[in-house]
C-alpha cells in the first residue's frame, strides 16, 4: 500500500518499520542477500525456510 504524504513535516509511517525489520532479518542469511535462484518458487521456499528458522529459534529461547 502506498501512503501519500500530505504534510511537509516528518511523520512516522505506519507498518513501514515492520517491513524494514523483516528485511533486515532476512538479509542476515547470505543466500537471501543475493538473488541466486533461477525460479521464483525457490526464492519463496528459501524465505519460508528462513522465517521458520527465525520463529523456531524464538520459541526455543
Amino acid at each position: 500500500e502506498v501512503i501519500r504524504r500530505t504534510e511537509q513535516e516528518f511523520q512516522v509511517l505506519p507498518k513501514r518499520w515492520v517491513v524494514e525489520r523483516t528485511f533486515g532479518w532476512l538479509n542476515q542469511y547470505h543466500r537471501l542477500s543475493k538473488d541466486y535462484e533461477r525460479l521464483p518458487e525457490m526464492s519463496e521456499a528459501a524465505i519460508y525456510a528462513v522465517m521458520t528458522r527465525i520463529m523456531l529459534r524464538r520459541l526455543v529461547v
